[in-house]
């Protein structure tokens, strides 16, 4: 496999639309060094943006990539394509205390205040 070969150009796309990218990764990059770069490289103006590795889903072709994979593992046929940039989506996810916090006012909320005689 030539060194043209082994890299991959690749964009991440943010849930309003806009890119990170394209940058080039070889396929030897695991999918956590791509979250990493995600968040060194997201845009500062934008609210809600990922803290950690961990508040940061990466999605391609369909599919949730797994920290400890590398590029080339989760490459589909439609990355084959020479020239070609691979877009992923990115999920940030909010972190879990707040998820917990929300959640039991959520029940606090829907509580039945019902008397049955």
């Amino acid at each position: 496999m030539s060194a043209a070969q082994d890299q991959l150009e690749i964009k991440f796309r943010l849930i309003d639309g806009t890119d990170i990218g394209p940058k080039s990764f070889s396929a030897a990059t695991s999918v956590a060094t791509l979250k990493e770069n995600i968040l060194a490289q997201w845009p500062r103006e934008k609210d809600n943006g990922p803290r950690t590795v961990k508040d940061v889903k990466l999605i391609s072709a369909g599919r949730i990539l797994e920290n400890n994979r590398t590029v080339a593992e989760c490459r589909s046929p439609l990355c084959d394509i020479p020239g070609g940039v691979t877009t992923m989506h990115v999920v940030v996810q909010p972190p879990a205390q707040e998820k917990e916090k929300k959640a039991s006012d959520d029940m606090k909320q829907n509580k039945c205040l019902c008397v049955i005689l």
